[in-house]
């Protein structure tokens, strides 16, 4: 019965959800009973995974478990929540394990397993990776305009006293910021705070050239060429289909005009 019930996905989804509560409102409590019982809790949550783990190796054998790619990452998390509970359950207060306990977070992700329940996720899987490979040296271009822009902008504005500009890193950062469209008008404005007409004219018209240039010419390009190729796969369907279906619409013209002569 207890088996079964480690089996059962609805059970473990519950768990996980469960363990996210948990997690997310355990910054609201800050007593040292409130966290303490919400360390109970959280630790036992950890021990079912735990026992889940052992329960399915017994089930399925460690080669069948390990087969499938959703128990290896279940695997992974469980491993990296260990180190919480070891601390919790032997007071380990004189040494400093506090930053081991940032893995428990990591129980949150064995919330991806659940994915393959949804419809076609292979299909939408397949079509992300193929995406990815083929825009590949997109991205990297857009990387290297960005790169560019941000160092120009950097040499450019560097003694305008501006905080978007007072050092490469921030001023990539900035670039990056503008070519999303957040944050374009603020970022001029704060600029030419001290500038003449004309430096302020010069101003305006670089980034007008920088927002349209990158920000929507470069990432609709990037977006086109992306969606464009995670759906091909559909395309290529399609275009099988009409294929064959010209096929048949031929082969039955040449049996009519066979018929008719």
């Amino acid at each position: 019965m207890v088996k079964r019930l480690f089996l059962n996905d609805r059970f473990i989804l519950g768990l996980i959800l469960l363990n996210s509560v948990i997690l997310f409102i355990g910054a609201y409590f800050p007593s040292e009973n409130d966290k303490y019982v919400l360390a109970i809790i959280d630790n036992l949550i950890t021990t079912l995974f735990i026992l889940e783990l052992v329960f399915k190796c017994s089930e399925f054998g460690f080669k069948g478990y390990f087969g499938s790619n959703w128990n290896k990452l279940d695997f992974v998390l469980i491993i990296l929540s260990i180190p919480a509970l070891i601390t919790f359950i032997f007071n380990l207060d004189i040494v400093d394990f506090s930053f081991l306990l940032v893995f428990r977070i990591m129980r949150v992700f064995k919330a991806f397993r659940f994915i393959k329940f949804i419809p076609n996720v292979g299909e939408l899987v397949a079509g992300v990776q193929r995406a990815l490979k083929a825009s590949v040296f997109v991205f990297l271009g857009f990387a290297v305009y960005i790169f560019i822009i941000g160092v120009l902008s950097f040499y450019l504005f560097q003694n305008s006293g501006s905080e978007y500009f007072k050092n490469p890193i921030v001023s990539l950062y900035s670039t990056f910021k503008i070519f999303t469209v957040e944050g374009w008008f603020e970022i001029p404005e704060q600029i030419i705070v001290n500038y003449s007409k004309t430096a302020t004219f010069f101003t305006y018209l670089y980034f007008i050239f920088v927002v349209l240039t990158g920000g929507i010419f470069g990432l609709s390009i990037v977006n086109s060429i992306f969606v464009d190729a995670m759906v091909s796969d559909n395309n290529d369907e399609l275009e099988k289909k009409i294929d064959k279906l010209d096929s048949k619409i031929n082969e039955i013209l040449t049996k009519i005009n066979n018929h008719e002569t």
